[in-house]
């Protein structure tokens, strides 16, 4: 009686490892194919242009290309933290987050900018212009009741 309890614990385990295996495999195997497919490797550069990699990007890249602030400022100077974790971080959330919005078809278009990448994006505008910030804010009160956005939403990507 002993052997069989042995024997199937040994049967169960194997069973588990590979399941496991296979599942892990398959995840990186579809990981993998979406990051190829999908150009991943381009939005780990600061080339605008990968931002346009999606179709529902490509008004928001020509709206940037008319702007004032094309000469001076790419999309992650607006739209990653400048740290090098911080920026990363959010480019591999808003990565997998778009990545699963498109391949299920389940976006607002046209696409709306989330309320954490919101408030990166006004801490871009604040750190760029910290001189004129200070003169407008000079408590920092700011990031809702004085937001840059509020009055400035089209500055980087105007219509």
């Amino acid at each position: 009686m002993g052997s069989r309890t042995a024997r199937s614990r040994v049967l169960s385990t194997g069973f588990l490892i590979t399941a496991s295996a296979l599942l892990c495999g398959a995840a990186l195997g579809i990981g993998g194919y979406t990051f190829i497919y999908a150009e991943g490797a381009s939005y780990m550069t600061n080339d605008p242009r990968a931002c346009a990699n999606c179709h529902i990007m490509q008004n928001h890249f020509d709206a940037w290309n008319k702007s004032s602030h094309k000469n001076v400022a790419v999309c992650n100077d607006c739209h990653a933290p400048h740290d090098f974790f911080g920026k990363y971080t959010t480019k591999a959330i808003n990565g997998f987050n778009h990545s699963l919005a498109f391949t299920t078809g389940r976006f607002h278009e046209p696409i709306q900018i989330t309320p954490r990448n919101r408030a990166i994006t006004e801490a871009a505008c604040r750190s760029c212009h910290a001189d004129m910030v200070q003169m407008i804010d000079p408590a920092g009160h700011g990031h809702g009741t004085l937001a840059c956005l509020r009055c400035h939403s089209d500055v980087g990507h105007p219509h």
